[in-house]
């Protein structure tokens, strides 16, 4: 009854609604139903007797519409509707709608009021405590359509939905065999939905100038139905569009304006493949069915534009794409809470670092909306940015705890950083309030570290633990927000427990892969199968859910080669030695000479500003890899060498000869690398 009200109230575009039941015994409404209002001014109205000159009273009195001007309950109302719920017997309750602004509802708003009351009568009578009442097995099923058609309306929240939902519960007690929605805008007539129409005919019609369908001038123009019986009639009354009935295969149609907030917005077609006259009350029921789906309707295109808007920036906030790297591939889904139109605070993104390493992590800041969002950008902006600098996973996240800190006390965030070396097949990840990784061997174990995590971003108090897991040469890492894995019947364990049955059951197939693009489509897939069981209804949650399956490799150990240099100047001619020696062994001559000449200035910076050990590692992937290790922490810097300066070049000559070079720091050294692109002619 509630829905009802509510809708009456949408239709009327009215300040609030009361449905009251009439108990003709002791002459008395009594309220069952109020919407849009405070809880005083519904609670003024619980109980009328008869001796009230209130709009509801007036309407029991005489079994038929009344109006009553002036603001009666205080409110900012111009005046009260108010049509009786009739029965066989008379009025059974009264249907009361406290209008705004525009005063009186003119003769359309009545009939879609009139149509509210009959629903609401047909409901009425099946609430406890109604005796019950006579009346026609036509009438009664009508009512009982009319009653499913409300809820459904109510509950379309897209335009697709509101089509959907008329397209069920219209045409069938019609007889109606076809139904076009369209909306105007600018001067201009657009399809929205259909039923019955094949698209070579929609696509005749949608995006036409409204003045070209004569038609929809009328119904647009003066705001009322047409309907016509037959193809003569049409052709007859609009003979410029006589080429319209044959490829519509229809013979009867009623055209109807759809009107929200009183103008028209679009106008709604109901066809039929055989000529029929349209009766009274046929036509008066349209009419008022039409006003109820353009209310929906203007509903449901807001909700469009901003289920837009919100998929337009959740887009522009999570990665486009997410990079297929020699140590890992990935596939990831996100889904917003709800039904999918707002954006929230999750997020993933996969990053490339140095010598092949990944960096994995997933994040949820608390709530969900847009001030998440905006939080959750910048997090993954500053992720990125911290993860080129290359620090240790702990060291990352008391950065961003501190940035968290920053934007106010009521902002929290979980975050799970992971970084993979395919060479030495570690992953070391910590935890800010995050579930830990899933781990998938391939031969099908699953394996879950027993971690605490610390406390959330924003409320830690560094520093953060680091965990690390060796990872076979293969392995499926699985990262996920709680969204995925709590929910009103389990915790985050049983979530757990179950995404753990789901991978043992379904992730074999991804390491069995042929190529990066069957990696991708099977993680993927693997992906949209966990979101189906863990989220069985539709996708829909409580709580926006990120999932992250990674599938990670590691190096060939013949393409990884490593030499101790002695910590004196002999270390340069040694290594150019090495580099010229292991090329050869991998066909890479022709960048012997360019790899000579960097390893040959690295070590040179290392003997004349820092100190030993000094080892020096090659690693041949997509690109060539020249690493120089040492103990000291010292950062390079490019110098900006004057003409007549006889050093001071090295680095320029780095980065001029690479692709991209940098530096990472251990716990007792710090390692400086280059990468060079290896030519396709040469690649393995």
């Amino acid at each position: 009854m509630l829905t009802l009200a509510l809708k009456a109230t949408e239709c009327l575009d009215g300040r609030g609604a009361f449905l009251h039941r009439c108990d003709p015994a002791a002459r008395r409404l009594h309220l069952i139903a109020a919407s849009g209002l405070a809880a005083e001014s519904a609670e003024a109205w619980a109980e009328l007797s008869d001796a009230q000159d209130v709009a509801p009273v007036r309407a029991m009195r005489r079994g038929n519409y009344a109006w009553v001007g002036g603001d009666s309950l205080g409110i900012g109302g111009v005046g009260t509707a108010a049509v009786p719920l009739l029965g066989a017997d008379g009025p059974i309750g009264v249907l009361s709608v406290i209008m705004a602004g525009a005063g009186e509802p003119d003769e359309v708003k009545r009939s879609f009021l009139h149509s509210v009351a009959g629903w609401a009568a047909a409901c009425l009578e099946d609430l406890p405590g109604r005796l019950p009442v006579r009346g026609s097995a036509a009438g009664s099923e009508q009512t009982v359509r009319m009653s499913k058609l409300t809820s459904a309306l109510a509950e379309a929240l897209t335009s697709q939905e509101v089509v959907q939902a008329v397209a069920a519960h219209v045409l069938p007690p019609f007889g109606a065999d076809g139904l076009i929605f369209w909306v105007f805008e600018g001067g201009r007539q657009r399809v929205v939905g259909s039923a019955g129409y094949t698209q070579e005919f929609l696509r005749l019609l949608d995006g036409i100038p409204v003045a070209d369908y004569p038609v929809a001038s009328d119904v647009l123009g003066t705001g009322t139905p047409r309907f016509i019986e037959s193809a003569a009639e049409y052709c007859r009354r609009y003979p410029a569009l006589e080429h319209i009935p044959s490829p519509a295969q229809k013979n009867a149609w009623a055209f109807l304006p759809l009107i929200a907030s009183g103008h028209s917005i679009g106008m709604c077609l109901v066809s039929f493949v055989q000529p029929r006259s349209f009766s009274d009350e046929e036509r008066t029921l349209l009419t008022a069915l039409s006003g109820l789906a353009g209310q929906s309707l203007e509903r449901a295109r807001l909700y469009d534009v901003e289920h837009a808007r919100a998929q337009g920036l959740q887009r522009g906030l999570l990665p486009r794409t997410l990079p297929c790297l020699p140590a890992a591939c990935a596939a990831a889904r996100y889904l917003p809470a709800g039904l999918g139109g707002q954006v929230g605070g999750d997020w993933y993104d996969v990053i490339p670092l140095s010598a092949d390493r990944v960096v994995m992590v997933i994040g949820d800041v608390m709530g969900h909306g847009i001030p998440e969002a905006a939080t959750m950008g910048q997090l993954r902006t500053a992720v990125r940015t911290l993860a080129d600098l290359d620090i240790p996973p702990a060291e990352l996240l008391s950065r961003l705890n501190d940035l968290v800190s920053e934007l106010g006390e009521d902002r929290y965030a979980t975050c799970l950083y992971a970084v993979f070396d395919p060479i030495t097949r570690i992953c070391s990840f910590s935890l800010a309030g995050h579930p830990p990784p899933v781990i998938v061997h391939p031969d099908g174990t699953v394996h879950r570290p027993d971690l605490v995590a610390d406390p959330p971003l924003g409320a830690a108090e560094p520093p953060f633990e680091t965990h690390q897991l060796l990872l076979p040469e293969q392995s499926l890492v699985v990262l996920c927000t709680d969204g995925l894995l709590e929910s009103a019947t389990q915790d985050v364990d049983q979530g757990l427990a179950r995404l753990q049955q789901i991978l043992v059951q379904h992730a074999a197939s991804t390491f069995t892969v042929r190529d990066v693009v069957d990696d991708v489509r099977h993680l993927g897939d693997l992906c949209d199968t966990v979101v189906s069981a863990l989220l069985p209804e539709n996708g829909r949650t409580n709580d926006d859910a990120a999932l992250l399956i990674a599938h990670t490799r590691a190096s060939d150990a013949g393409d990884v080669a490593s030499y101790i240099l002695p910590e004196d100047p002999r270390a340069a001619g040694q290594a150019r030695e090495f580099v010229r020696e292991q090329l050869a062994a991998w066909g890479l001559d022709d960048l012997a000479t360019t790899t000579e000449l960097l390893a040959s200035e690295l070590i040179g910076n290392v003997i004349r500003h820092a100190k030993g050990p000094i080892r020096l590692r090659l690693l041949r992937s997509r690109s060539l890899t020249c690493e120089v290790y040492d103990g000291s922490l010292s950062t390079p810097r490019i110098r900006h060498a004057a003409y007549t300066d006889e050093g001071g070049r090295g680095l320029q000559l780095v980065a001029a000869l690479s692709r991209r070079w940098g530096a990472r720091y251990l716990r007792d050294g710090k390692c400086i690398w280059t990468e060079q692109d290896i030519p396709v002619s040469l690649a393995t």
